[in-house]
């Protein structure tokens, strides 16, 4: 008689040893990931933490908002010449990571009115403004996503443009972050880099706050970005449209 017992045993040590070579994989991939980054003293505006010879700064709390909504933005960053840029079309998936309040969201929401606008942010409070915003809009084809320090929680090929504005000099984890960017960018899709230029000693914006291009390039290229073209047309930031390598 054939033992049942002898015959399932090798079949539940695949099922269990599976998993863990799973995680052990993944560890490793974790641990990989860690190792580009350097730790050590920097600026007070920073975190301590090095990517590629640059030091990432603090994430600006909620606290802030006011200054995102300020008055004299249009003025400061001409807005509007950022949304032509864009070339955005109706049908357009866009997603704005680091929405904050929503300063540029609501203004592509009726550019792309036949497409989606994901506003994805990490604070809970950015989140409720950005919801309050859209329940007095009426604005139908705003989603509002709940990211994280590594991931921006869309899905695989789900959006046509990446727009990124003062943000991504403050991921705490930008390797990650840039994969799950990359992932969720179609095959033919733009990310929108807008960074406070940091070669212009001019801009009235702290030194860790601001991006060069070379800067911006390198890192994008470890992301498997390359630059399309650098659209030097706004006052203070750098408007640099990558696409897939």
């Amino acid at each position: 008689m054939v033992n049942l017992r002898n015959m399932l045993r090798p079949l539940v040590l695949l099922l269990v040893t599976l998993p863990l070579y799973q995680c052990i994989g993944q560890a490793n991939e974790s641990k990989k990931a860690e190792e580009n980054y350097t730790f050590k003293t920097g600026d007070p505006n920073g975190i301590g933490k090095w990517y590629m010879g640059r030091e990432i700064a603090h994430v600006m709390g909620f606290q802030g908002m006011g200054w995102l909504e300020r008055s004299n933005r249009e003025e400061e960053e001409n807005t509007s010449k950022l949304l032509l840029n864009m070339a955005i079309e109706p049908g357009d998936t866009i997603a704005d990571i680091g929405a904050g309040s929503g300063y540029h969201v609501f203004k592509m929401a009726p550019l792309a009115k036949e497409g989606l606008i994901y506003a994805v942010d990490i604070q809970d409070e950015m989140l409720a403004a950005l919801r309050k915003k859209k329940e007095d809009a009426a604005n139908e084809n705003i989603a509002l996503v709940k990211g994280s320090e590594k991931s921006i929680n869309l899905p695989k090929n789900s959006v046509d443009k990446v727009l990124m504005v003062d943000v991504y000099h403050e991921f705490n984890y930008p390797i990650a972050m840039m994969a799950s960017v990359t992932n969720a960018l179609r095959p033919d899709g733009k990310l929108f880099l807008i960074e406070y230029r940091g070669e212009d000693s001019s801009v009235p914006i702290k030194q860790l706050h601001k991006m060069t291009e070379s800067q911006a390039v390198k890192e994008m290229n470890a992301a498997g970005m390359k630059l399309e073209r650098n659209i030097d047309n706004l006052p203070w930031q750098h408007c640099l449209v990558f696409v897939k390598n």
